[in-house]
């Protein structure tokens, strides 16, 4: 029975390495679509969504079967509950790459992203794919050290979104409304993102060790 039940709890974290993979590669193929003006790779982006949906309602599906029938405590308990937040993170993840492919498709067949801001989504494009990568590997490897060097990540994204915060209100922005609130939107969904690869790394600190990290949940509260 219980080498059944560590057998579940295996394929639950694989499931959130998936689930890691499929969003970070959704959020490349996003900004892909939204750089190009791409409208079928930004189709496929928002068909895909669906696919981690499914994954998280598994996954908590299993995770309330598990804590139904076999009622772990301890550092067992911490690996179910642990996993059903961190799917929802990882589901949220899936989400704002949508929003960004949806982006993408509103403004078809022009670009949503003027050129003065295409540097700086491309970056924040190449963080975002890179920062949902090592999520994926801090859940398979529950290596602390990793876990926390992943907010380094998170601090070149946020430094990203300023810059295009200081471009839109310091005067250089010459390039209209429209294209001012699709910048403002694009810059969020990545800083979004980001924040929710923390909290995954941060949550599998809580795993490691039993103890929350100061903000581990209030970043997320908004979104």
């Amino acid at each position: 029975m219980r080498k059944s039940f560590h057998q579940d709890l295996d394929e639950i974290s694989e499931q959130l390495i998936e689930m890691t993979r499929l969003a970070g590669s959704a959020m490349s193929r996003a900004t892909t679509a939204l750089l190009e003006a791409d409208l079928h790779l930004a189709e496929g982006v928002i068909a895909a969504d669906e696919q981690i949906d499914t994954l998280r309602r598994q996954l908590d599906d299993r995770s309330v079967d598990l804590l139904a029938r076999q009622q772990p405590v301890a550092t067992d308990l911490r690996r179910v509950v642990t996993a059903m937040r961190m799917s929802a993170d990882l589901e949220r993840m899936g989400d704002l790459a949508q929003h960004v492919a949806e982006l993408a498709r509103r403004r078809y067949p022009d670009s949503a992203i003027h050129p003065a801001m295409r540097s700086t989504v491309q970056q924040m494009g190449q963080v975002a794919e890179r920062i949902a990568a090592k999520a994926g590997s801090v859940i398979a490897s529950k290596d602390i050290e990793t876990a926390l060097a992943l907010e380094h990540d998170d601090d070149e994204m946020d430094r990203l979104h300023q810059d295009v915060f200081a471009m839109l209100t310091d005067g250089r922005w010459t390039y209209g409304t429209e294209a001012a609130v699709d910048a403002t939107l694009v810059a969020r969904y990545y800083e979004r993102f980001a924040d929710h690869a923390v909290s995954v790394a941060r949550r599998v600190v809580y795993l490691v060790t039993g103890q929350f990290k100061p903000g581990a949940d209030t970043k997320n509260e908004d979104s």
